[in-house]
């Protein structure tokens, strides 16, 4: 019977994560296997643990709380840390708690799974239930990765790792930064299942454009040498085609670019595998529910 431990980072969203429980527990009643839930509390300042009514199907149901606020990958780094030098698994699933990674389609990870020896699996997103705006952006924010770093990356969190992927995840320094181009660096050989993006149970979505600029960014600067050397052949390139018509506005996209570069080099600068290495001395205490 293989194990899988689901990992959920939550920041101040109790009435999602007590949702989301059960209706794990409803969605894995069938299963022949082993199913734990992590729930890393990125040092909230609202109340997290809740009663938690049906949870007959779940084996186990841990509360880790965090010192210090870290944000959604680090918490995800850190949970994936934890579980591998503290707990038994074959599989670590890292899901939103908020519902907007649908419950429904854990199955077809471990469906996969079973079918399959070590090898990880990643939901790429098929449908969005965000507005016309974000999902242009979203649109926008892929077509500029493959650009720069000629790689496709239609995923985000919810994925099922195996345990040889982890160790790899924990070896590469860019996981401490962008957990989705971090999988896409160190592992090249993934399987990959439909997913379609679910509605938040409570409250309005945390993903404004802001953020997704800076998920974008941040999955770039991995790859960042790719895309310097890319960057360098646009310039060169763009000022060649340009240099009988200079001019303020002919400029903008060389000013976008350099922009650009600096951004993610300052994004690079979060890396840091000291502070992955260390990440867990974060830990305040855990909570053990069931």
């Amino acid at each position: 019977m293989k194990k899988y431990i689901i990992l959920i980072p939550i920041y101040n969203d109790r009435e999602s994560a007590t949702k989301l429980i059960e209706n794990i527990n409803s969605e894995i009643k069938d299963f022949n296997s082993e199913i734990s839930i992590i729930i890393i509390n990125d040092a909230s300042s609202h109340q997290i643990i809740d009663e938690y009514q049906n949870t007959e199907n779940i084996n186990s149901i841990e509360i880790i709380n965090m010192k210090e606020n870290r944000g959604h990958t680090r918490c995800i780094a850190s949970g994936l840390k934890y579980i591998y030098e503290k707990k038994e698994f074959d599989y670590v699933i890292p899901m939103d708690g908020d519902g907007e990674d649908r419950p429904e389609e854990i199955k077809n990870f471990i469906q996969l799974a079973e079918q399959t020896e070590d090898k990880s699996i990643v939901g790429e997103r098929v449908k969005r239930s965000e507005t016309l705006f974000f999902k242009l952006c979203y649109q926008a924010h892929k077509m500029l990765t493959l650009a720069f770093t000629n790689q496709s990356i239609k995923f985000g969190n919810f994925t099922c790792l195996s345990k040889p992927t982890i160790v790899k995840l924990l070896n590469e320094k860019a996981t401490w930064n962008s957990f989705s181009g971090s999988l896409k660096k160190v592992e090249k050989d993934l399987l990959s299942i439909p997913s379609i993006r679910g509605t938040r149970y409570f409250g309005p979505s945390k993903m404004s454009f802001f953020n997704l600029l800076k998920h974008s960014l941040s999955i770039i600067s991995v790859f960042r040498k790719t895309v310097l050397i890319r960057s360098a052949l646009f310039i060169v390139f763009y000022i060649l085609l340009i240099k009988s018509n200079a001019s303020i506005i002919t400029s903008i996209p060389l000013v976008l670019l350099l922009a650009m570069i600096y951004s993610i080099s300052s994004l690079a600068l979060r890396e840091n595998i000291e502070e992955f290495n260390n990440s867990l001395i974060n830990i305040h205490d855990v909570d053990k529910i069931k």
